[in-house]
């Protein structure tokens, strides 16, 4: 197990059996607490037991780190929506919607990051590693928007939910949801489960669906 270290960040685990885990977890809390631009790759370094050079063994650079950091985030955002993404519309879209606001704390860390930093997966990189992490996390990123759209427009075909631009009205939702991550802390005065009760039914009625 992990300990925290007396910044509160996780303390360097003695005999780790997986260091590239380590890393990107270590690196996950630095990026969502102090900012990507902000950190130093020497620090992630010295929290994990690592001089500085010895990081290279397992990234090419702190670009393919984040890249990295954001093909977890975006994989597991979308197992959740398909995981909650079942049945009728007036089912499926509210139990997506609030499912999306269960998060750990290390989680929430990570959705910051995503959210900070997505705009970064659109700009080529001239290293092979980090351009085949940018590749595959600027792809996830598309595939876990189509899903969203598709799921609107089912409910627009269906009906249920005003007929609209399905791709302003993606935005729209998404908009307003990743805008949590940019003020959200797990230590800050409101929990997760306070947040979602104030968001679902707003995200909801943008859509068209009443709570």
């Amino acid at each position: 197990m992990s300990g925290r270290g007396e910044d509160g960040r996780t303390a360097p685990r003695l005999s780790p059996r997986n260091k590239r885990a380590e890393i990107v977890a270590v690196a996950t809390e630095y990026f969502g607490e102090t900012g990507y631009e902000d950190t130093r790759w020497a620090d992630v370094a010295t929290a994990v037991g690592l001089g500085p050079t010895a990081l290279y063994h397992y990234f090419e650079s702190k670009q393919q780190c984040l890249f990295e950091i954001l093909v977890e985030g975006v994989e597991d955002a979308l197992a959740e929506f398909l995981r909650h993404n079942q049945g009728e519309f007036a089912e499926a879209f509210p139990a997506v919607v609030r499912g999306s606001f269960e998060r750990s704390d290390r989680e929430a860390r990570r959705a910051r990051v995503l959210v900070a930093e997505q705009g970064l997966v659109r700009h080529p990189r001239p290293a092979p590693r980090e351009e085949n992490a940018r590749v595959l996390a600027f792809s996830l990123i598309k595939k876990y928007e189509a899903g969203w759209r598709d799921l609107l427009a089912a409910g627009m075909s269906a009906g249920v939910i005003p007929t609209a631009d399905p791709d302003l009205l993606t935005r729209a939702v998404i908009g307003t949801y990743n805008s949590v991550w940019a003020w959200y802390r797990p230590e800050g005065r409101l929990g997760l489960d306070e947040v979602a009760d104030f968001y679902v039914p707003r995200l909801l009625a943008i859509a068209g669906l009443p709570e």
